[in-house]
């Protein structure tokens, strides 16, 4: 049996047009990853499953342990500390 991706368009426009608002925004976020070579690449990914070094074991317990009596640095600030303005990575991704 013939693929027909003609027809399975047409059903997916009509689909579209059944959303909710917010159920859209959702698939075109799924639509932009599914899309977006880098982020196919990315999920299609092997597990990396590379034994941690006694160094690395101890560096995530300590981090750990940091976490549970510190407050997160929150991703704006350390863009800041690198110098990069949030504007450029929204540059980067697009947004603007």
């Amino acid at each position: 049996m013939a693929h027909d991706s003609g027809k399975e368009k047409q059903q997916a426009h009509e689909l579209l047009e059944q959303l909710a608002p917010t159920q859209l925004t959702a698939v075109v976020g799924l639509l932009e990853v599914m899309v977006d070579p880098v982020s196919r690449a990315i999920a299609q990914a092997p597990l990396d499953d590379e034994k941690l070094s006694a160094e690395g074991e101890k560096a995530l317990r300590d981090a750990r342990e940091w976490s549970k009596h510190n407050k997160g640095i929150e991703h704006k600030q350390v863009l800041a500390e690198l110098g990069i303005p949030s504007e450029e990575i929204d540059q980067v991704k697009g947004r603007k």
